[in-house]
């Protein structure tokens, strides 16, 4: 079925009106969908509406055939990532795979050793584009709600918004690290959680320290060197295949 995000859908009766031109044409013109077609909408608070087309013209009328509300969702843990940005385009695949493995929040980092300097306008362009992935990958796995992009932030900003957080986790390349497993296992269940991924050649020491100092649990991913995008999925593929079960 096909799915839309709708920020505040306009609902008249059991009638929701679709008015945003670009889903609209979408819908249209490039899905060529039909009347009596079955759509779904979900919104920003995560209402889900299975809906049948009424009705294509300038706006497209749907008839709202049944509701989910967010209190009939489990929603076991709200995992936050930060990480950093790596070189060309790879952040939008970490946008994407992290949108499909149900990540609720995303934060591109600015630490050290990254590589890429975005002025401010290109960070504005940027984030724009990640969270049209973020959309788009939201409605094709069927999530009901997008995960907050956030702008760019600096290692240190984030640092000081951690306190919000159950648990807190960096993983590293250096010094005394505890296995992933081990952490997650013995600490779930965990409402929200925040990992900080690192750039191409590891945090700092400097950022390693004050991360520390600031409650974060220091984890290895393994023997292996991973690339700041595999590592990203790795880390939440593994938290979400525990802290869900």
């Amino acid at each position: 079925m096909n799915r839309f995000f709708i920020l505040r859908p306009l609902i008249s009766g059991n009638n929701l009106i679709m008015e945003d031109e670009e889903q609209v044409h979408h819908l249209k013109n490039v899905l060529r969908l039909k009347a009596q077609e079955p759509v779904a909408v979900f919104d920003e608070a995560g209402n889900e509406y299975n809906c049948s087309i009424l009705k294509i013209g300038e706006n497209i009328t749907l008839r709202i055939k049944s509701r989910r509300i967010p209190g009939e969702l489990n929603v076991k843990l709200r995992l936050t990532i930060a990480c950093a940005i790596p070189k060309k385009s790879k952040f939008d695949d970490i946008v994407d795979k992290l949108t499909q493995l149900g990540v609720y929040r995303i934060i591109p980092l600015k630490t050290e050793r990254v590589v890429v300097k975005l002025d401010k306008r290109k960070e504005e362009l940027r984030s724009k584009r990640w969270n049209r992935i973020a959309l788009s990958a939201s409605q094709q796995s069927q999530r009901n709600n997008i995960p907050v992009v956030e702008p760019v932030q600096k290692f240190k900003d984030v640092l000081v918004r951690s306190k919000d957080f159950d648990l807190k986790l960096i993983p590293t390349l250096a010094g005394q690290r505890k296995s992933l497993p081990e952490v997650i296992l013995s600490l779930l269940p965990m409402a929200k959680i925040l990992v900080l991924i690192g750039p191409e050649g590891d945090f700092s020491d400097g950022e390693i320290k004050l991360a520390l100092e600031n409650g974060f649990i220091p984890v290895t991913l393994g023997d292996l060197v991973l690339r700041v995008d595999t590592a990203a999925i790795a880390v939440v593929s593994f938290i979400r295949l525990y802290g869900d079960s």
